[in-house]
């Protein structure tokens, strides 16, 4: 698979897409590494799914660009979709033909040849998990299967991007479960860049290496999910679960002696340390240097879930705070 340049392999610049009056896509301006999960989140008609098609080339945007592995997906679509494999929330394949019969099919349809091909659909079947299902038709199949057939039938076409419009939808947690850890794969074994589209909070910090917040077509926030809380909890203290053994006045007296640590209480084994800055590195280095072992430290503040919150209402905020000038203006 070819390198793009500078490292990422998808970018975008003012990218917009309107609908009349309804901007679906608001200057959205992104980067994508290489070989790196990229989590689109948002709810939906947040603008993920306009943002999908035009990467694919499948509408044109009404200003900016888009550039896939060095190609321009409204110029030259064709390239785009050769180094693109696209896994919508629902995949399409023929019912009547078994999932060999759709994977040949694929193969057929990329201009494989067929000793390429045959090694590629084994190579596939046996990645997803479906090589006792692979002879039954597909109309047999769970959702979970179909989604696991999808992405073989991308396999087989062997693409360095992968788009998913929420892949786990529907499925059971066993399922799900399976599917997260064949998409983190994906990236860490194979190198492949994933995109994925989704509203499932839990399952993109589970799995993507950067998310961005989408709002009303805008990308509100663009980051790690640490970077993220960073950026919010900026001004504000930081508190820090602590839990390591063995727990003696030595211990307390080694976290309280920190710099940035402003208050310390415990509750049980856990420490709770209120802070003015991150001090997880430098407390994780003393701790282990002193000779405990450390068995816990997160930052609290840092769940997806909340930090999506709070990027929200901060949006929502802002929209109702410009309804409400407008509003004023037009009254005068």
């Amino acid at each position: 698979m070819a390198k793009a340049a500078h490292n990422y392999l998808v970018t975008t610049k003012g990218l917009t897409k309107h609908y009349g009056t309804l901007v679906a896509v608001d200057n959205l301006n992104l980067k994508v590494k290489q070989g790196t999960i990229f989590g689109l989140l948002g709810p939906n008609g947040a603008g993920k799914t306009t943002t999908i098609l035009m990467l694919l080339g499948l509408t044109e945007p009404t200003a900016g660009q888009a550039i896939i592995d060095g190609c321009d997906p409204t110029r030259e679509p064709l390239k785009v979709k050769s180094r693109t494999g696209y896994l919508p929330d629902n995949v399409g394949f023929y019912q009547d033909m078994t999932g060999w019969e759709n994977l040949r099919y694929t193969a057929e349809l990329n201009g494989l040849p067929e000793d390429v091909a045959k090694e590629r659909i084994a190579r596939a079947v046996e990645r997803v998990g479906l090589a006792d299902a692979i002879d039954r038709k597909v109309g047999e199949y769970s959702r979970g299967m179909r989604q696991r057939l999808g992405i073989a039938d991308l396999l087989v076409k062997d693409p360095p991007l992968i788009i998913m419009d929420e892949p786990t939808l529907g499925i059971d947690p066993e399922g799900v479960r399976e599917l997260l850890a064949l998409i983190k794969s994906l990236a860490r074994e194979d190198g492949r860049t994933i995109l994925v589209s989704s509203h499932l909070l839990h399952q993109v910090q589970e799995i993507c290496d950067e998310v961005g917040i989408f709002v009303k077509g805008k990308m509100i926030a663009c980051g790690t999910v640490d970077d993220l809380g960073r950026q919010l909890l900026q001004g504000k203290r930081f508190s820090l679960e602590v839990e390591a053994e063995p727990l003696d006045e030595e211990l307390l007296n080694l976290c309280r002696s920190q710099r940035g640590v402003l208050e310390l209480q415990q509750n049980g084994t856990r420490l709770l340390l209120f802070c003015s800055e991150d001090i997880r590195p430098q407390l994780t280095k003393e701790i282990i240097a002193a000779g405990y072992r450390l068995l816990h430290m997160t930052l609290r503040g840092y769940s997806l879930d909340e930090i999506y919150r709070r990027y929200f209402t901060k949006e929502e905020g802002k929209n109702g705070q410009a309804a409400t000038a407008t509003a004023k203006t037009a009254r005068h």
